[in-house]
């Protein structure tokens, strides 16, 4: 009895404490001072894409002698290494107040600034969970040739001690990428397409991370419902995504301009499109695709219904990208197929299938769209 009551006070102070905070808001201001107005201990999640410091110096131009479309923006301008190190730290610290005792923060990063990041989240107490790097398909080219193209970005996910009960959606992740361990090396399009938001020609945001990142991260390591944070909220990915995931978000965000067009991407709610993930690669370096990749990028969204060619079977597709058939079951495309069937395996590429304007197409139709999409 005092156990019930104990637990249901707790229940109940956990949801005064979410009540009372600005959820689905985006917050003008300082991301530091309105950290340190909102309660400690309060929220599940954040994900911070915070200044890189560039430190670029002059004008970038393609050999063509087109401008390159680069980061020159006053907020990415520190004086010193010792400047940007004591911001980097005063937001690590709120952030680690606010952070509920076993949440989670993805801080992502490249070369620039993750070493100097990484540092002051592990002397401020944190515990890195892993370092997780984004490989673009699509990168950039180093226009001068003076060095290595840089076709990756770091991220760092780390608890908020070493023995927190954090959340992480191993069965999720394992279906995803069709029931093998998902690794640490992630590789999507930079974004671009219609996902990447423009004004006059021009992008609205010059470092504007593409949805399908957010979605594995927030999938990973959030629930329904989780309250995530996102201290640089620049065009509003975090709340795009965590919207389209059912879980709730704040925002911060000093630009009035990157406020608006947040707040115009996210009452829309469109769902992701493929052709922002169209790149260009040689058929030689062609990779498998995961049916998880197909839900993550938008190309079949979740609550999709499956059936195999004689409607035989039914199923629903989940935000993980497992299924869940009209009869309860519960898989992969492959493993759900073959319990239905009776069968000893199923390769459910073939054996599922969605409706089309009317007709039927094996989902595998859509995996062979995505690769022409997204390789040459």
């Amino acid at each position: 009895m005092v156990l019930a009551e104990t637990t249901a006070t707790a229940t109940a102070t956990a949801d005064a404490g979410t009540a009372a905070l600005p959820l689905d808001t985006i917050l003008r201001d300082d991301c530091i001072a309105a950290m340190r107005a909102l309660p400690a201990r309060s929220v599940d999640c954040i994900f911070a894409d915070p200044p890189y410091n560039l430190q670029l110096g002059g004008e970038l131009f393609r050999p063509d002698g087109s401008h390159v479309d680069a980061v020159t923006d006053d907020w990415d301008r520190f004086d010193s290494f010792a400047a940007y190190d004591a911001f980097t730290r005063c937001w690590l610290v709120e952030a680690r107040r606010v952070l509920k005792d076993d949440g989670t923060i993805w801080v992502i990063g490249s070369y620039h600034n993750i070493f100097r990041v990484g540092a002051a989240v592990q002397d401020l107490g944190y515990w890195i969970l892993n370092d997780i790097v984004w490989r673009k398909a699509n990168p950039m080219p180093n226009f001068r040739g003076t060095r290595f193209t840089n076709a990756h970005e770091t991220l760092i996910w780390a608890a908020k001690s070493e023995d927190a009960r954090y959340t992480f959606n191993y069965r999720s992740m394992k279906t995803l990428n069709d029931e093998l361990q998902m690794r640490s090396d992630w590789e999507f399009p930079i974004c671009g397409g219609p996902e990447r938001l423009r004004e006059g020609g021009v992008k609205v945001h010059p470092t504007q991370k593409p949805e399908a990142l957010l979605y594995r991260v927030l999938l990973a390591s959030t629930r329904p419902g989780d309250v995530v944070l996102d201290p640089f909220f620049g065009t509003g990915t975090t709340g795009a995504v965590a919207t389209r995931l059912g879980r709730r978000w704040i925002g911060v965000e000093r630009d009035e301009g990157y406020c608006a067009a947040a707040r115009a991407r996210i009452d829309a709610a469109l769902p992701l499109d493929e052709a922002a993930l169209r790149t260009m690669m040689s058929p030689r370096q062609r990779p498998k695709v995961a049916f998880g990749t197909l839900v993550e990028t938008g190309m079949l969204a979740p609550g999709a219904e499956l059936v195999d060619v004689r409607r035989r079977f039914r199923a629903t597709v989940r935000v993980d990208g497992s299924l869940l058939s009209a009869c309860g079951a519960t898989g992969s495309i492959h493993k759900l197929g073959s319990e239905l069937q009776g069968a000893a395996a199923c390769n459910g590429w073939t054996f599922w299938h969605v409706e089309v304007e009317g007709r039927l197409q094996p989902i595998d139709t859509l995996r062979q769209t995505y690769l022409l999409a997204t390789r040459a």
